[in-house]
């Protein structure tokens, strides 16, 4: 599987993850303080390549693809769950630790956030569906983060990013059902 867009990374581990999975160049921004010149090579490659920001699914991955979101819009963004970056040992979170069919799962539903926002889904539709600070709702964003490929995220930024990725009412009804089926199933 080739890539034509640049793949942003944490580091030389996660590097070599993807050039496992695939045939893809990357970046490597090396730490949570994404530096300037970092920035200005994320740029370069956004305008002639396009980019797909890909970094651990933990608050310095988080942290760095909002950096660089900020800074350089129209990336695309993949998102690995937190089950398929853990090491085999239990030691450590990250890209580096995934299996080639995870990557290439996360970089095949890679998608842009989107700068102008509309609101389809409310703060109190999330309340409603038991997403947000209800009992059992950090385990249903977890599964709604999977199945909708925008990845995990704290109460508050759902809905912000269930903005950004224009995730429409139909898309959320279809995946929190999947959510609830799982809840009866268990």
């Amino acid at each position: 599987m080739k890539i034509r867009e640049i793949i942003v990374v944490e580091g030389k581990d996660d590097t070599t993850a993807i050039k496992r999975a695939v045939d893809a160049d990357t970046i490597e921004t090396n730490g949570s303080a994404v530096n300037q010149a970092t920035i200005e090579k994320v740029r370069r490659a956004q305008e002639t390549r396009g980019v797909i920001i890909f970094t651990d699914p933990d608050f310095p991955g988080e942290k760095i693809r909002k950096t660089i979101a900020e800074k350089v819009p129209g990336c695309k963004h993949a998102f690995l769950p937190k089950e398929e970056a853990l090491a085999k040992r239990g030691r450590g979170l990250g890209v580096e630790h995934a299996k080639p069919d995870a990557i290439r799962e996360a970089l095949k539903d890679a998608q842009v956030m989107h700068g102008t926002i509309s609101e389809e889904i409310s703060q109190e539709d999330l309340i409603t569906a038991g997403l947000v600070g209800g009992e059992g709702s950090k385990e249903r964003r977890i599964i709604l983060g999977k199945l909708l490929k925008i990845g995990y995220t704290n109460g508050k930024q759902l809905h912000k990013r269930l903005m950004m990725f224009q995730i429409s009412k139909q898309e959320f009804a279809e995946a929190l059902a999947i959510v609830r089926q799982e809840e009866k199933d268990e």
